[in-house]
């Protein structure tokens, strides 16, 4: 039998064995994240999330994703995806439709100039964080 979600209230996760579940309902917490990290652990770094989120303002964190690239893919609006690169700032603009790959590895961050939606198939695993500079 299949299950419906809604990405931005329930993401998927893509495991090893081409396998795919509904997650629990999405609280964009810590402990969210640690929890669907302890369900998925055997998947180690081939499980992905997807997701998908609606931004009404820039990112005030950096994220990077050290085992496995990340795909962006912006399916409404407009949004500026900063990618640290070699200590080189790169800014590529995705309006809809456009999507754009986060290497493993790479520091990225948004701009968001009005609101937007925008879908990720992550390789979670190892996740790191830091905050943007003021």
């Amino acid at each position: 039998m299949s299950a419906k979600s809604s990405l931005p209230t329930n993401p998927m996760h893509l495991g090893l064995g081409a396998a795919a579940c509904v997650e629990p309902t999405f609280t964009g917490e810590m402990a969210w994240y640690q929890a669907y990290g302890e369900r998925h652990a055997a998947d180690g770094k081939e499980g992905r999330l997807v997701s998908m989120h609606t931004f009404t303002r820039s990112w005030d964190t950096w994220e990077m994703h050290p085992l496995g690239d990340e795909i962006v893919v912006c399916t409404k609006g407009t949004i500026v995806l900063v990618q640290e690169v070699d200590g080189e700032e790169r800014r590529v603009t995705l309006g809809e439709g456009d999507a754009i790959i986060n290497p493993a590895g790479v520091w990225h961050t948004a701009i968001v100039k009005s609101e937007c939606s925008v879908l990720f198939i992550t390789a979670g695993m190892g996740t790191e964080m830091r905050p943007v500079a003021s």
